[in-house]
């Protein structure tokens, strides 16, 4: 395909990884995953994860020529993986401060963009926009994304529209997963991540924590020489990550649901923490739902993520109000996001008599986000 970037390196099958002893290395970075305001998940690492981040990066033409477009925080994860890379081969770097999906395409003829990462909410954003054929992309080497899926039916709109090819990431923050789906060399895997990044070695595991065979839905694990050193003054939340295969090598865990097929390229399928991605950010229904359980007139609750046009999901409230109790949804909604950070806001509250619970009280997350999600594929369907 024309002006694609080929990274085969990165989609062979991966060499065997080693955590180095923590003893021989320097924690250089205080980085910080997706948490709660009030309790920020601080976590050590060390310079090899950003040296080798700056080596791979190279093959996509990362070098002084390169003119990167950032329209995402420059304070997030997502977006320091391709800055450092520019700022490392001396190139270009053209940021805005709030991104909008017409001065993005004005910025990109502007200023020949090459590079520019991107959250699958902006592809469609952008592509959704009347006047996208107009704009000149011929410049466009490369496009990433991450954070969230980047469905087939998206990559195959962008694949013949916009020049140059995309790339598709799927990770830890903390390091020791990784996967790139190469959409010009894999087009018969635009509906998965790909398969696991250089150096990096994936699993899948079941609830008794085995490994299983390609094809079986499991959690992912992974492990490669790049690995955050543990969480900052939090061990317990550390050994939670951890699994530990019969041969002793330590793997992280995602807490993410997928399989593996018989090529290696992941499927990622469910998120078992409940994480919700929106607008590329990560949400965490909990501390939704605690919000929620502290309003006075509010007995249960539950916070699934729903389809959303505008930021690809969005957190959605159930809530069981306190017998007698007359408050109305938007009334407990308002008050929840009055105290919850602009990121976490919930998009509305419906009521229910009771929530779903397993025989051990659990409540049953999948049996209330299948109807919305069911709705959306019908509609995809006509």
């Amino acid at each position: 395909m024309a002006g694609a970037t080929s990274w085969t390196g990165l989609a062979t099958p991966p060499a065997p990884a080693r955590i180095a002893n923590p003893a021989r290395t320097t924690h250089s970075i205080l980085s910080t995953a997706p948490a709660p305001p009030a309790c920020p998940r601080a976590f050590c690492t060390d310079h090899r994860l950003r040296s080798r981040q700056m080596d791979r990066f190279t093959a996509l033409g990362f070098d002084n020529t390169a003119i990167n477009l950032v329209s995402t925080p420059l304070y997030s994860n997502t977006t320091l993986v391709s800055v450092l890379p520019t700022l490392f081969g001396g190139g270009t770097i053209v940021t805005m401060g709030k991104f909008d999906a017409r001065k993005f395409l004005e910025l990109c003829e502007k200023h020949r963009v090459t590079h520019a990462m991107l959250v699958p909410v902006q592809y469609q954003r952008i592509l959704s926009d009347p006047e996208f054929d107009r704009f000149d992309l011929s410049s466009f080497k490369v496009k990433f994304s991450t954070s969230a899926p980047l469905r087939g039916h998206v990559i195959a709109e962008v694949m013949p529209r916009w020049p140059g090819n995309i790339i598709e990431f799927y990770g830890l923050t903390e390091g020791g997963v990784s996967t790139i789906l190469n959409c010009a060399e894999f087009p018969d895997k635009w509906d998965t991540y790909g398969r696991a990044g250089e150096g990096c070695e994936l699993r899948i595991i079941d609830e008794d924590f085995k490994e299983v065979p390609p094809g079986t839905i499991g959690e992912i694990v992974g492990r490669a020489g790049a690995m955050m050193r543990g969480y900052y003054k939090r061990e317990d939340k550390t050994n939670e990550m951890l699994w530990t295969s019969p041969k002793g090598e330590v793997f992280y865990r995602t807490g993410d649901m997928g399989r593996l097929d018989e090529d290696g390229s992941l499927s990622v399928l469910d998120r078992r923490k409940d994480m919700i991605i929106s607008g590329g950010f990560n949400i965490y229904a909990e501390d939704l739902e605690k919000m929620l359980l502290k309003h006075p007139d509010v007995a249960d609750a539950a916070v699934i993520a729903i389809p959303s046009e505008q930021w690809g999901e969005t957190p959605l409230g159930l809530v069981v109000r306190r017998q007698g109790s007359a408050t109305g949804t938007d009334e407990i909604r308002d008050w929840a996001n009055q105290q919850l950070g602009k990121a976490q806001r919930l998009h509305d509250v419906e009521l229910r008599d009771h929530l779903p619970r397993s025989t051990i009280g659990k409540i049953l997350k999948r049996e209330l986000r299948d109807p919305y999600w069911k709705e959306q594929q019908q509609q995809e369907r006509g």
